[in-house]
């Protein structure tokens, strides 16, 4: 029987639509359209908010391609400027994030090139893809002498029944934020790509030069993995 394969929902979280919308996931065409227009205005209030709002998340995804902090800050910075001098061509083919990630990791791959760091990522998929590492601890399901040998024994916890207010605090995406920084080195750019900048499958696929194969494995690997220390931060925090 070939290994037993786990679900885990549509982003790292396995968050319901809703709650993605609220935790500032998605945009929508009329709310990006209203951003693109602010800046191309001028306007300063809404340039700080947006700073404020992905300064983090694009300092974690340029630290993917830039190992010195100061100069995955230096990324930042340059996204930023590349932001307001390209504003007037953006034609609204991808989402205002998307484009936003897109010019961030464009420009985090040129100075990787100019640091000295020649690897690609996909010439580290080998290791990250062992084939004898299950998808899902073996420990999760019952064993063979078992009446339902196989079957779940503790079934992944379904994140969209807890409190809004405890699935979206920042204790919890801390969590999630270390469980990502700890995984191997390409599920953890591609779980970042994927679930923290919004990217599509096809959009990580050409970023890290990866086959929609193994994107997709180790993506599944590392939302798993992420998903388990989330599981054992909400069941300690019942017991407190």
């Amino acid at each position: 029987m070939g290994r037993p394969h786990g679900h885990v929902g549509g982003s790292v979280l396995g968050m319901s639509p809703k709650l993605e919308v609220e935790a500032g996931s998605f945009a929508t065409a009329a709310d990006d359209a209203r951003l693109v227009q602010s800046l191309r205005d001028g306007d300063e209030r809404v340039f700080v908010k947006l700073v404020r709002e992905h300064a983090a998340s694009m300092l974690y995804v340029a630290s993917l391609f830039v190992r010195d902090r100061a100069v995955a800050e230096e990324v930042v910075q340059e996204t930023w400027l590349g932001v307001l001098r390209g504003i007037d061509r953006f034609e609204g083919r991808s989402s205002f994030k998307t484009w936003l990630f897109s010019i961030l990791t464009n420009t985090a791959k040129g100075r990787a090139r100019r640091e000295g760091r020649s690897l690609p990522f996909s010439a580290l998929v080998t290791t990250d893809l062992v084939d004898d590492e299950p998808d899902v601890d073996p420990d999760r399901f019952l064993p063979e002498g078992e009446r339902w040998a196989h079957h779940w024994a503790s079934s992944p916890q379904r994140f969209d029944s807890l409190p809004e207010d405890q699935l979206l605090s920042a204790e919890t995406f801390a969590i999630a934020q270390a469980a990502i920084a700890e995984l191997p080195e390409t599920q953890r750019a591609v779980v970042t790509l994927r679930d923290v900048a919004g990217f599509s499958s096809e959009d990580v696929c050409r970023e890290l030069d990866l086959s929609e194969g193994n994107q997709r494995v180790l993506l599944h690997r590392g939302r798993n993995k992420v998903r388990k220390a989330l599981e054992r931060h909400f069941a300690e925090a019942e017991l407190r």
